[in-house]
């Protein structure tokens, strides 16, 4: 079915919409969060004052998601390039006059709330490149000169996210949109080129530190050092992964129990509340604890994924698609970088880690998600929602 007939299809009303939502996709989710607010609660010593908000928050997302599931995806479609075009001006806003905060200047102060545009640009990226492929002819996909559009809508948001600097988004959004244009059907030639230009990217960062054309910060650096050798500084750079390596050892099988973590409670991990979140949750519910948020992260993406290949129309298969990849990278970066496994970048947790702007972006994500879900076309026989 043409977007031009999907727009004129009759679609579903009121109660019909709700009915049509994954609900199985919101428990995940909210299974996913509710687990956070426990261990918000949990690090604080059994205070309130980060899992409350991150309630509020997570209520308010919760609003979001349902308000742009109801919309239409072909809404969505149509305003992906003014989505995509207000991120980057507020990106280059943050370069202009944004709120510095340790160290990097990512935010944009606007009274009650802190706004993360990099945030916002992680889901109007993906929104952007699956309008593009469904602009696009399929014989076009692999050409060069239709290649390099999607690149250049890739790595401009990209630049202006490094230069804040986070390093951690900056990556998310290269390889997320680098797995849209996978899933659109781009030649693997072009990502094996990227692979080898990568590895020599990798080189000239390292061979330009200390020199007048340094491409990374010095602490930037430092954390490449710690990663390749934490035990060099342990009470310096390397102190955040130390104790977190010793939060997750000290966890064993089933934890050291609700409110029973002391590496968070005794304040020796950095960023309890945030980036190392799951160190904390590791303590405490132990390598079960863990494998049960992994499982469940693993089920929603799983969700997204069989969303996607239910999809009669392209746009709505790529937005599907692209939100799961996008999940996927943020815990996958996330835990691999608590464990030592990749250096330290600034990731946070998803549904997890204390934040607004990570949290309600996401539930937008899942929003589109839902959105897809509810209007697409469906075949005789499916029901109250057919469309003819």
């Amino acid at each position: 079915m043409s977007y031009l007939e999907y727009n004129v299809a009759r679609t579903p009303a009121g109660l019909h919409k709700v009915l049509a939502l994954n609900w199985a996709l919101i428990l995940l989710i909210s299974a996913v969060a509710s687990l956070g607010f426990l261990v918000l609660y949990s690090v604080a010593g059994g205070d309130w004052r980060w899992a409350e908000p991150q309630m509020k928050r997570f209520i308010l997302g919760l609003g979001v998601m349902f308000i742009v599931a109801m919309v239409p995806i072909w809404f969505w479609r149509n305003i992906s390039a003014l989505a995509y075009a207000v991120a980057l001006v507020l990106l280059v806003a943050v370069e202009l006059f944004g709120t510095t905060g340790g160290g990097a200047t990512r935010w944009i102060d606007l009274g009650p709330v802190l706004l993360q545009p990099s945030e916002l640009m992680k889901i109007t990226l993906v929104m952007m490149l699956a309008a593009y492929y469904d602009w696009l002819p399929a014989n076009k996909v692999s050409h060069p000169f239709w290649v390099l559009v999607p690149a250049a809508i890739i790595l401009i948001p990209a630049a202006l996210v490094l230069k804040q600097p986070d390093l951690g988004t900056a990556l998310l959004l290269m390889t997320g949109g680098a797995g849209v244009l996978f899933a659109a059907g781009v030649h693997w030639g072009y990502f094996v080129a990227v692979f080898g230009s990568a590895g020599a990217g990798v080189t000239a960062v390292l061979k330009s530190r200390g020199t007048d054309w340094q491409l990374l910060k010095d602490y930037q650096f430092r954390r490449i050092d710690i990663f390749l050798n934490p035990d060099a500084d342990p009470l310096g750079a390397g102190y955040n992964i130390t104790q977190s390596k010793i939060a997750l050892g000290s966890g064993g099988w089933t934890g050291k129990g609700f409110l029973q973590g002391t590496q968070a409670r005794l304040n020796f991990l950095p960023e309890k509340h945030t980036d190392f979140i799951f160190t904390t949750l590791a303590e405490e519910f132990g390598l079960m604890g863990g494998l049960s948020l992994l499982i469940l992260y693993l089920l929603i993406v799983a969700f997204c994924v069989a969303a996607a290949l239910r999809m009669k129309d392209r746009f709505s298969a790529l937005v599907c698609i692209g939100i799961a990849i996008a999940f996927f990278l943020y815990f996958a970066i996330n835990m691999s970088m608590v464990m030592g496994m990749a250096p330290v970048v600034g990731v946070p947790l998803p549904l997890v880690s204390y934040g607004g702007s990570a949290m309600v972006v996401l539930m937008v994500g899942f929003g589109l998600v839902q959105s897809a879900c509810v209007h697409r076309p469906r075949a005789k026989g499916e029901g109250r929602l057919l469309r003819r």
